[in-house]
């Protein structure tokens, strides 16, 4: 195997600080000192690949033309996912989740499930939720369901909509539901219609403050690192807010709620934790306003 090419493009710390400022004012978006090894080789490979001269070239570049800054921002976005990543989420997801939804909002009319995917990358995860629907629903078709998916990278998004994915790509999916969801093609496999429909996906950078209804579930996975302690507590906010009362809330596998002042219990499912929004929330804001009303 030969080794990756040595870069020789000139840039210095000053021009990596220059466009790392730039993507945080554009897209609020910070790549920290924990992933500078990261953020200034994916740079370097940038500038090689673009026959740039070094880092005063790329910033005129992606200044001057939106299309080239949205590529830079491609590139330095890692869109590393699979399909039931972290399987433990998964298994809590429709061996406990769902049910309890689905015991508790069984009277309501019209029946809802409405679930986020925030940060779906290339469709592998909104995919799994649905999946996890089908099989953990009882009548389903007496439920309207939706599962939201979006993402900063429109390239992610229009692979996320094909819904075609490599034999490689389902490696971990079990076959009964390879055979039950997906379409086998010449390359590989297509999600069949039926699954692509509960899906709407979206582009959306989460720290805009977009509407998008009330939740019953909301994953967001290895998405927040990405922000600074501000921006990301101002997205835990608009998370709670979206989330109904008795609502989930699911993080990766190495990430924490623990400094978060948001009122999210956490509850240990199996081998995995995950973030409840108290019932008692909403009971005792209506209880304030009938008293209120007396």
């Amino acid at each position: 195997m030969k080794p990756h090419p040595v870069s020789t493009a000139r840039i210095v710390e000053s021009e990596l600080a220059e466009i790392r400022t730039l993507i945080e004012h554009r897209s609020a978006i910070l790549f920290d000192s924990s992933r500078e090894r990261f953020f200034s080789t994916r740079i370097r490979e940038y500038v090689d690949e673009k026959g740039l001269a070094g880092g005063a070239d790329l910033l005129r570049l992606v200044r001057g033309s939106s299309i080239e800054y949205e590529a830079l921002l491609e590139r330095l976005l890692t869109q590393e996912t699979s399909f039931f990543r972290y399987p433990a989420v998964f298994e809590a997801l429709e061996k406990t989740i769902l049910p309890e939804l689905q015991e508790r909002k069984f009277w309501e009319n019209p029946r809802t499930l409405r679930i986020w995917s925030a940060g779906c990358s290339t469709g592998e995860e909104p995919y799994s939720i649905a999946i996890s629907l089908c099989e953990a629903l009882k009548f389903a078709e007496a439920w309207e369901t939706e599962i939201l998916a979006t993402d900063i990278s429109r390239r992610a998004l229009r692979h996320a909509e094909r819904g075609a994915y490599s034999k490689r790509s389902l490696q971990d999916v079990p076959p009964a539901q390879v055979e039950t969801y997906f379409t086998a093609t010449k390359h590989g496999f297509q999600v069949r219609p039926r699954i692509r429909r509960m899906i709407s996906f979206a582009q959306m950078n989460l720290v805009e403050s977009v509407y998008v209804g009330k939740l019953d579930c909301i994953f967001c996975m290895n998405v927040l690192m990405y922000f600074s302690d501000k921006r990301r507590l101002a997205i835990l906010r608009r998370f709670y807010d979206a989330l109904e009362p008795g609502g989930y809330f699911l993080l990766g596998h190495a990430e924490t709620l623990s400094n978060s002042p948001m009122k999210l219990e956490p509850v240990v499912l199996g081998d995995c934790r995950v973030y409840r929004k108290p019932a008692a929330v909403e009971a005792r804001r209506e209880t304030a306003a009938v008293e209120g009303a007396l």
